[in-house]
């Protein structure tokens, strides 16, 4: 079940995302991100009507899903980055594609006309997810992040969602 996330639902996003952050290059965020932190980010989400969701999976939270606009300025208003995360349990079981499917209805309903992931270049699961979801390569930027004493590529794959 998708819904909206709440302030409540902090920690186990936090059980998700840190140990993303903390052990692996799939996100350039360098910190660990703190339970207020995460409620903040949905509250200011949500209140610049942009979807901050999770998923439930028995009875807890299995990912958390949210898109916001790709860059700033208002020439940028219809184009959208989002970013979803899982927990390993819940990797490999459709549950990726429904979020993102969820996102991307989201936007269409909203007239926003593109979706883009920012993916490490050496997240390749990512990456075939996003292909076999009709994402494109719309773009590689060497060197962009840097994490663990070394640089990173970004992938920007990107769909048209035909509004």
């Amino acid at each position: 079940m998708i819904r909206d996330a709440v302030p409540g639902d902090a920690a186990a996003i936090a059980a998700i995302w840190n140990p993303l952050i903390r052990d692996t290059a799939i996100t350039f965020w360098p910190t660990e991100r703190s339970e207020a932190e995460i409620g903040a980010l949905i509250a200011d989400r949500q209140a610049q009507g942009h979807p901050f969701v999770v998923i439930e999976d028995q009875g807890g939270v299995a990912g958390f899903a949210t898109y916001a606009q790709f860059r700033s300025g208002g020439g940028y208003a219809r184009s959208m980055e989002h970013t979803i995360y899982l927990a390993p349990l819940a990797q490999g079981r459709g549950m990726g594609r429904t979020l993102l499917a969820w996102l991307e209805d989201h936007a269409r309903q909203r007239g926003h006309r593109l979706m883009i992931g920012g993916i490490t270049a050496s997240n390749e699961g990512s990456l075939r997810f996003h292909v076999r979801a009709g994402y494109a390569e719309w773009g590689r930027i060497p060197c962009a992040g840097w994490k663990f004493g070394r640089f990173h590529d970004l992938v920007l794959m990107g769909k048209d969602l035909g509004n």
